[in-house]
């Protein structure tokens, strides 16, 4: 292929690229729909119960939002963090306090999933993506521990896999600073893991590390192949892909959007700085942001990505 055409070729593929205002609907707006909480993370969307539910980690709650009822408390729970659904849409999260990931049942009892590996308490499960075959993959940074050190006994900050039906756990990945959001691409080829860096690692000679996000290849055993497919160097907390595969990431600048192949589209501002978020609504197309102590929507073009059945 000569110069020429590879520019020509690049130059249409340029062209035809979305823009940030591409992604958003006609006239959207970043809208209020709560506030007055203390530090706000892991919003996931009830399709059944047409609500949204989300962590307030200082306030060791679980709270809810419905455009019926506004806000309400949810209920209580130690620190939680990630929510999200399983495959038959019972609610799973992330319990920074109890150092473990529960699944809520259809009569409102807890079931712990996990809490140990290899007979050592976890640091303090984070976030918690779940593939069509019903595995759960979840990063465990020490943030919920005191100083971030404090009854520590995993030897690092891994990213595992939790098979629920035979209680299995495996470490995916082991050289990450801080793991932190999580979550597949639409065809589950990929997993998209963000890693904080190590701005507050408890380990002062990784502090300069810088924060990324990386694409890895999800092999047929299960496993990840471990040189990532890309890899963006921008912070980010907790994340959520569209069903064309764009990449919606939370940071103190805002939504920053990416690109199935890691390039940043733009960013969304949002008053406060965001922490997580998730798609919603009847249609699917709200992007629902936790932001510290506030909770903001914005519609978008495309619609979240449905977990695929196995």
């Amino acid at each position: 292929m000569t110069p020429l055409i590879t520019l020509l070729l690049l130059a249409a593929q340029d062209a035809e690229a979305p823009k940030l205002q591409d992604l958003m609907a006609p006239e959207a707006a970043v809208e209020k729909l709560a506030g007055e909480m203390g530090f706000i993370e892991g919003p996931v969307w009830l399709p059944k119960e047409k609500k949204l539910v989300f962590s307030d980690i200082p306030g060791a709650k679980l709270m809810e939002w419905s455009e019926k009822d506004g806000l309400k408390l949810f209920r209580k729970s130690p620190n939680p963090n990630g929510n999200l659904l399983d495959r038959e849409g019972r609610l799973l999260t992330c319990r920074h306090g109890a150092r473990d990931i529960v699944r809520t049942e259809k009569d409102g009892k807890l079931t712990v999933l996990c809490d140990r590996f290899e007979e050592k308490r976890l640091n303090s499960p984070n976030d918690v993506a779940v593939k069509s075959d019903g595995t759960l993959w979840f990063t465990d940074p020490p943030w919920g521990l005191p100083g971030g050190r404090e009854g520590k006994e995993q030897a690092g900050h891994y990213v595992f896999r939790l098979d629920p039906k035979t209680k299995k756990v495996t470490a995916l990945l082991k050289d990450l600073c801080m793991p932190n959001g999580i979550a597949f691409s639409p065809d589950e080829r990929h997993i998209y893991i963000a890693d904080t860096g190590g701005n507050w690692h408890p380990d002062e000679s990784l502090r300069e590390l810088p924060a990324t996000i990386a694409a890895y290849e999800v092999k047929a055993d299960g496993t990840l192949k471990l040189e990532p497919v890309w890899k963006t160097e921008t912070r980010c907390d907790g994340m959520c892909v569209d069903v064309k595969g764009h990449i919606y990431t939370t940071s103190a600048a805002g939504v920053t959007v990416l690109r199935p192949n890691g390039e940043i589209i733009g960013t969304i501002k949002i008053p406060e700085s965001p922490a997580n978020c998730c798609f919603g609504g009847d249609d699917s197309k709200t992007l629902f942001i936790t932001a510290r102590t506030s909770l903001y929507s914005v519609e978008l073009a495309n619609p979240g990505v449905k977990l695929r059945k196995g």
